[in-house]
């Protein structure tokens, strides 16, 4: 009973981490499929229409780069952006499901997923320093430690209950 007892405590915490896994799959799920209705369209003319509409610089470092992946998107180099993009959106929704089901591997998961990006974080922070890349870093290493530590907790309440049985066997 202490276990599940136990468990209930981290439930919000772990669905919060469900629920943000959940809308960056959603998030690269419908930006995917933005880019695929975009095969053999007049590109140039809906980047134009879509940095219009939102009042963007097309001056600004990042359209620049938005604009040359545009300019050299080709049906092959669709494909393979969806490929990555689906994988990417499974592996988002697997770990969702099974950290809303408070599931141990998705923890696991989270872990190993967390600190794949993080190094990748801070070199982006170092490169272009802002609040936002910081508080990705923050967000990120903070889920990977909040989830290490329940993996350890979870450990350490079977070894536990392994002495206690191991205690009660030779008594």
């Amino acid at each position: 009973m202490q276990q599940i007892t136990h468990d209930q405590s981290h439930v919000k915490g772990v669905r919060a981490v469900a629920t943000l896994e959940l809308i960056k799959g959603i998030a690269v799920l419908l930006a995917g499929l933005g880019v695929f209705t975009l095969r053999h369209k007049d590109i140039w003319g809906i980047t134009e229409s879509f940095l219009e509409f939102f009042h963007v610089n097309p001056y600004h470092h990042y359209v620049g780069i938005f604009i040359n992946l545009v300019y050299r998107l080709s049906d092959m180099h669709m494909w393979k952006i969806a490929v990555a993009a689906s994988v990417y959106v499974t592996l988002r929704f697997i770990e969702a499901y099974g950290l809303w089901r408070i599931r141990p591997w998705a923890e696991w998961l989270a872990i190993a997923s967390g600190c794949i990006y993080v190094p990748f974080e801070i070199e982006d922070f170092f490169r272009h320093p802002n609040w936002i890349h910081f508080l990705v870093i923050l967000i990120n290493v903070g889920i990977v430690l909040y989830m290490m530590m329940l993996r350890f907790e979870a450990a350490k309440r079977r070894l536990g209950a392994r002495r206690k049985a191991r205690k009660e066997l030779h008594s």
